[in-house]
């Protein structure tokens, strides 16, 4: 009977102890953000969001050595932590890459829990198709961020929504439209008397969306704009390949016809209207600089550009500058502080805002259906 209660005692002391026992080995969970870059320009939109969240920037050091391989050195404990990584590439993209390949295959070395990247604007991103034998190099990159270790991704306006299809993981759009419409109903004079432009049919969908929403007219471009004698050397004029006969006669297959795009026309009417062209990305300005002299010809007396992702490379902010645009709006996805002193015309829209309530939600695990109110396929 002694031995009995006994052993009933010490059991009921054990039951007592094991719980706060197992309490203390198991570390207390929560999130941090760490910035992937090594540049100061590309941590601006990391501090604007940890700024938002009220809590501090991760401590790493992200730095090239002197053959340009990067290391990445995380000072402090991330053991069973939930981890943001924020990416925003700047020109430098194969740097940036590797920059968050090497610092999310750190951070599962190191037992994080979770690792999510929040890449604003998503590099490689046209490079999402088959062109003749090609490869697509963005299904590429999503097979490296998911061998890295990362687990989710939170990016913003995708080239195509179907780049989400290339990844065994999830992957959350977010759209920068809301600000963009935004900017358009405050910033822009008049703007009832403008005119939703497409700059080709392939946009159509998004200008589409946007017209529908502020109640405004659409028009749609279509065509190029017609070379000069020199231009005719690069081969697309030139006489098809004589067609091998030496193959079995039955398995010839008829010839496509090359397609011969017209001198750019405009569909509908823009006269005496402040035009505004929309798109994903806007980085060679060619087109647009080419859209925006017709337009002018048709009539439009002021001409906006409203782009998610300003990549603006090569001679961009001068073209701008000289062109008869008269403004470019875009996100600050892509760091874009030089062409900006180079072009007054670039403008600036944050959505640091969206990007901090996204790390909110997912860490709260609360639905992420509430950023995407109102948004269609198209949008």
């Amino acid at each position: 009977e002694h031995g009995a209660l006994l052993i009933i005692e010490v059991t009921r002391n054990t039951l007592n102890v094991q719980p706060s026992a197992r309490r203390m080995n198991v570390p207390k969970s929560g999130y941090r953000v760490f910035s992937a870059n090594s540049t100061a320009a590309c941590t601006e939109l990391a501090k604007k969001i940890t700024e938002r969240l009220g809590v501090e920037l991760g401590k790493s050091v992200v730095y090239q050595e002197s053959n340009r391989e990067t290391r990445v050195d995380v000072k402090e404990s991330v053991r069973g932590q939930t981890i943001f990584i924020i990416q925003t590439i700047p020109r430098d993209v194969n740097t940036a890459i590797m920059e968050l390949l090497v610092m999310a295959y750190a951070l599962k070395t190191s037992c994080a829990k979770n690792i999510i990247g929040v890449i604003p604007y998503f590099p490689y991103s046209k490079q999402c198709k088959m062109r003749k034998r090609g490869s697509i190099v963005c299904k590429l990159l999503a097979s490296m961020l998911a061998k890295a270790g990362l687990t989710h991704i939170i990016t913003m306006d995708l080239h195509q929504k179907e780049i989400q299809g290339f990844f065994s993981f999830p992957v959350d759009n977010l759209r920068a439209s809301p600000f963009l419409l935004q900017y358009i109903q405050e910033e822009v004079p008049d703007y009832r008397n403008a005119i939703i432009v497409a700059k080709s049919p392939s946009a159509a969908k998004r200008a589409q969306s946007y017209a529908e929403r502020l109640r405004l007219g659409l028009a749609v471009m279509h065509g190029e704009a017609q070379c000069s004698e020199s231009d005719m050397a690069d081969g697309r004029h030139s006489p098809p390949c004589v067609r091998n006969t030496s193959g079995h006669p039955g398995l010839e297959l008829p010839l496509m016809m090359a397609k011969e795009k017209p001198p750019i026309t405009v569909v509908g009417d823009v006269g005496g209207r402040i035009a505004i062209i929309v798109d994903d990305i806007i980085d060679d300005v060619e087109d647009f600089v080419a859209a925006a002299e017709i337009l002018k010809e048709r009539g439009a007396y002021k001409i906006y550009i409203m782009a998610t992702h300003g990549l603006l490379s090569a001679d961009a902010p001068r073209l701008i500058e000289e062109s008869a645009i008269d403004e470019v709006v875009v996100t600050n996805t892509v760091p874009h502080e030089v062409q900006k002193l180079q072009c007054p015309k670039i403008k600036t829209v944050d959505v640091s805002m969206i990007l901090a309530e996204a790390i909110r939600r997912i860490h709260n695990g609360e639905s992420m259906a509430y950023l995407f109110r109102n948004i269609t396929v198209d949008d």
